[in-house]
């Protein structure tokens, strides 16, 4: 995750905050001349909103970071009471931009005007009321989604343990009552809710010239909604055959585990059984699955405990390898201001995040390391974020972003792809690379998280797209949300849902309004960029063995890229470094191509697809 001034201040459904005073003092000027709009007067809007924008950004973030590291009444206070100010801020800065919607104007101001527009996720029309009523409706869905509560042996469980147990347990009528509980009580109660807030929010997409507020969603790709769309489809087309083995395989792996009463070997999956409360991904259930020759030969935990790596040394080491590629450290201030370490004295946001609070150089961590395997990995993720924020930071502020919002995630996650048995060779934590005996294992723990969650990625956004356009109604939420859940990922309920249920509520990115593309884009994404890093690299051998440590020539290409931030259309970012402008899940193939043999070996005389 990576938070920057400039997101901030665009992502106006994050709480940031604006204090009272200034929040009045530089609200635009509210357009009262009825004459067409002009060229200048575009240009001149767009310098103003840059101006104000940038003003507040830092100021937002800081008070962001103080909410994040210093969680008391008096931070949750002010980030609660300007968030509001500033959303109304942006509001107003969107619907400007609307106004210069019919005018011929040159690239940047119309790019601008564009990004203005799409700073909105749930845009409130003009209509007396109607903002506050959407803020109200918007809000009472994410509380009731953080008071949600399932059971456990018939006694009620927080939100976070039941995540966890649903990972861990392993009899079925448990796995059941968990997930039945939770989308009953979390759910359920929304329904209303949302079909109104998709009523309101629409209106405001209208007036801001989209048809509806999916296709305002789908408009921030630099091309037609109905194109974007389009692309997403063919992206899934390409790795569904990949997906289908996956899930063939582990269906008749829970078959043995489980027998024909509780998962049968053909047809699609039950939902509860795969380790996770919305089977997006399956990583929980690798002792299940597991190949049988699976050890990868090391162990990232016990290698960083054995060299008494703290977890300072852990930041270190995912700064080194950015400055192998040539990369200037990060500067004094990242070491005094960052939070590398959950405090003993108070409460903190633990989630991981990368932050950029002036959008120059104040870049800072927050993680509560510690020193174990997934927070090394994770260590790089962020410092990717990090980099990417330095590297783009002499763009104009409208400008200070990914090329797209699934770049950011990507790139944290390509860099991520590079910590490889070589990479801790060379690094010192490992004494030699282990054969490749064990790389099926590695890639099968890998695909259950990376290729299991691309349909449910594309699916919470398709139910959405249908909801928002009104080809699905509030008659039929569920059962369009059950209907893509088979079609796209295999899977199905473990009993039997009506439109009496609103499971989508129970995933908190509906709810949450959140949307959900940049997940997919960037899982997509990090293998393209890893593919093509390791071409420049010179790298011959498996995709998944390459690391890109200590190559300069790859960190140049690459922050070529980076530095281009949002100012051009995302392909020809793309095409810097990749050398194509076209998304492609084709790299995701190559860097999994060893399990993609091993799974049809092993599905051999199956019945495969549901």
């Amino acid at each position: 995750m990576r938070t920057t001034a400039t997101a901030m201040a665009m992502a106006l459904s994050l709480t940031v905050a604006a204090g009272p005073a200034l929040a009045q003092q530089t609200q635009p000027a509210q357009q009262t001349s009825t004459a067409r709009p002009t060229a200048q007067e575009a240009a001149a809007f767009v310098a103003e909103a840059e101006k104000v924008l940038g003003d507040l950004s830092e100021y937002a973030s800081r008070i962001a970071w103080i909410n994040a590291t210093y969680i008391n009444y008096d931070s949750d206070w002010l980030a609660s009471r300007s968030g509001a100010e500033f959303t109304e801020l942006g509001v107003k800065y969107a619907k400007g931009a609307a106004r210069f919607n019919d005018l011929k104007l040159d690239y940047d101001t119309r790019r601008k005007l564009d990004i203005l527009k799409q700073g909105l996720t749930l845009p409130a029309p003009s209509t007396p009321g109607a903002a506050k009523e959407l803020n109200d409706i918007a809000t009472r869905l994410q509380s009731t989604y953080g008071k949600g509560r399932g059971t456990l042996d018939g006694k009620e469980i927080s939100g976070s343990d039941i995540e966890e147990q649903m990972g861990l347990v392993r009899d079925p009528a448990k796995l059941q009552e968990m997930w039945v509980s939770w989308h009953n009580n979390v759910g359920r109660p929304m329904k209303q809710d949302y079909a109104r807030l998709v009523e309101i929010a629409n209106q405001g997409a209208k007036e801001l010239g989209f048809q509806d507020t999916g296709a305002m969603w789908r408009s921030g790709y630099d091309m037609p909604p109905e194109e974007f769309a389009k692309m997403a489809d063919g992206l899934w087309t390409e790795m569904k055959p990949f997906y289908e083995q996956l899930h063939c395989y582990v269906r008749a792996e829970l078959n043995e585990k489980y027998g024909d009463s509780v998962q049968a070997k053909t047809g699609p999956i039950r939902a509860d059984l795969l380790g996770n409360m919305w089977a997006q991904q399956w990583g929980n259930v690798y002792d299940i699955v597991a190949p049988a020759k699976s050890d990868k030969g090391y162990d990232l935990t016990e290698l960083l405990v054995a060299k008494k790596q703290s977890p300072e040394q852990i930041i270190k080491t995912a700064e080194t390898f950015f400055t192998s590629l040539g990369f200037e450290p990060l500067p004094q201030t990242f070491w005094e201001r960052s939070l590398i370490t959950k405090p003993a004295d108070r409460e903190v946001v633990c989630h991981a995040s990368a932050w950029n609070l002036d959008n120059k150089d104040d870049l800072r961590v927050k993680m509560c390391t510690k020193v174990n395997g997934d927070d090394f990995v994770t260590a790089h993720h962020e410092l990717g974020h990090n980099f990417y924020q330095r590297a783009y930071n002499k763009q104009p502020m409208l400008y200070m972003n990914g090329a797209n919002d699934g770049f950011h995630e990507a790139i944290g996650d390509f860099i991520a792809l590079s910590v490889t048995p070589a990479y801790l060779v060379n690094i010192g934590l490992l004494d030699k690379e282990p054969s490749a005996e064990g790389d099926v294992g590695l890639l099968m723990a890998q695909a259950l998280d990376k290729i299991a969650f691309l349909p449910f990625s594309l699916v919470v956004d398709k139910w959405r797209w249908q909801v928002f356009s009104g080809e699905v109604t509030p008659a039929g939420y569920n059962a369009a949300w059950t209907k893509l859940r088979h079609d796209y990922q295999g899977i199905v309920p473990p009993v039997e849902r009506t439109e009496a249920d609103f499971d989508p509520g129970a995933k908190y990115h509906i709810p949450g309004n959140t949307p959900y593309m940049r997940y997919f884009l960037a899982h997509i994404l990090q293998f393209q960029f890893h593919e093509a890093a390791c071409k420049q690299a010179g790298w011959t051998g498996p995709l998944h063995r390459c690391s890109i440590y200590n190559n300069k020539e790859v960190g140049q290409k690459l922050n070529a890229m980076l530095e281009m931030g949002a100012s051009k259309p995302w392909p020809e970012a793309l095409k810097v470094f990749t050398g194509s402008d076209k998304m492609s899940t084709q790299p995701m193939q190559n860097y999994f191509a060893p399990l993609m043999t091993y799974l049809q070996e092993q599905n051999k005389g199956r019945q495969c697809g549901w």
